[in-house]
């Protein structure tokens, strides 16, 4: 009897020992800021699409594209956006396991493209990166107290970083003084190959709108055969630095020609359309996660308060109560 046991046991041990390693990839949500605090009601529902990571995005705020100053930590905005905020999202978080991201993120009023920032005077450029430093830095300083996993040092800044490239690679260099964890940078999709100081960062990060479909309700075939004028320059991109890329954004809305320029928010794209955001997320899954160069990415967007959010007839990114909600949860499950 006991070498039969002994058998089984040996047998048991190898079979183990033969199955393949689950991949670990960083299976994210963009945990959008509130007026509120949260609760365990709140973070369920990411634990029911198994994610196990939620970046936290406390923003600061510019008052025109050629302004230079930063506002942020006011008591003029929502909780989440503060640092207040930001700690107790992070902590509540943190009690279930679900690792963290803080992604500060600059807002211009009226929502204007952050990659325009642009000053018009040396003096002005000074006192932007002066007010830059001190945001970063100062949300860098609450991550390390917080024990966040990944620090984002800025999003979707590319003039600002064309412009200034020295001061950028300084101010990676000061925030590695104070913050000890991974770091990376959400590059827009068409500025990540021009991005001067990935060498200094753990990521390469990407907020991934890529367009990949022309079609009105993009099809899985034609979502994957866009996916091959790029999917090859990132893994080259990918190698050529010896980094994991990170897509710090990835996402589309469910419109008609979700797969076309995907980053596009305009409120008078309203022809509903979940199929069309269904497959083309299904192909990114498809294309990106079992990649052994890809670390994972943080879907975008997801709100505090679940059961008010997204929903059947919502036509914008999140996966909130949408068909593609069971698309992300079965495809988290699996890493």
């Amino acid at each position: 009897m006991k070498i039969i046991l002994r058998v089984g046991l040996f047998f048991m041990i190898c079979s183990c020992a033969m199955m393949p390693n689950k991949p670990e990839k960083i299976n994210g949500v963009s945990f959008v800021a509130s007026r509120d605090s949260i609760n365990d009601t709140h973070i369920k529902p990411l634990l029911n699409i198994h994610a196990n990571y939620a970046a936290i995005m406390p923003f600061g705020f510019i008052r025109e594209l050629s302004h230079p100053e930063i506002m942020f930590n006011t008591n003029r905005q929502w909780f989440g956006e503060t640092k207040v905020g930001v700690k107790q999202y992070v902590e509540s978080l943190k009690k279930h396991h679900i690792s963290i991201m803080i992604k500060p993120q600059i807002w211009v009023r009226r929502g204007e493209f952050t990659g325009g920032i642009k000053m018009t005077s040396e003096a002005d450029w000074k006192v932007l990166e002066v007010s830059y430093s001190q945001f970063i830095l100062e949300y860098a300083k609450v991550a390390q107290e917080v024990k966040a996993e990944i620090f984002c040092v800025g999003t979707e800044l590319e003039t600002f970083i064309d412009n200034r490239p020295e001061y950028w690679k300084q101010l990676i260099s000061e925030i590695r003084k104070v913050y000890k964890g991974k770091l990376t940078y959400a590059a827009n999709w068409n500025e990540y190959d021009r991005t001067p100081f990935w060498e200094q960062l753990d990521y390469i990060g990407m907020d991934a709108y890529f367009p990949v479909s022309d079609e009105q309700t993009p099809t899985v075939e034609a979502c994957r055969k866009g996916w091959l004028k790029h999917k090859p320059t990132i893994k080259a991109f990918s190698e050529k630095y010896n980094k994991p890329i990170l897509f710090a954004e990835y996402g589309y809305r469910s419109v008609d020609f979700a797969g076309k320029e995907p980053w596009r928010s305009d409120r008078d794209m309203n022809a509903l359309n979940l199929e069309a955001q269904t497959n083309t997320m299904q192909v990114l899954f498809e294309e990106f996660w079992d990649e052994p160069w890809f670390a994972g990415g943080f879907v975008w967007k997801w709100f505090h308060n679940h059961e008010k959010s997204g929903g059947l007839y919502d036509d914008r990114f999140t996966p909130q109560n949408k068909p593609v909600e069971a698309l992300i949860q079965a495809q988290y499950s699996k890493y």
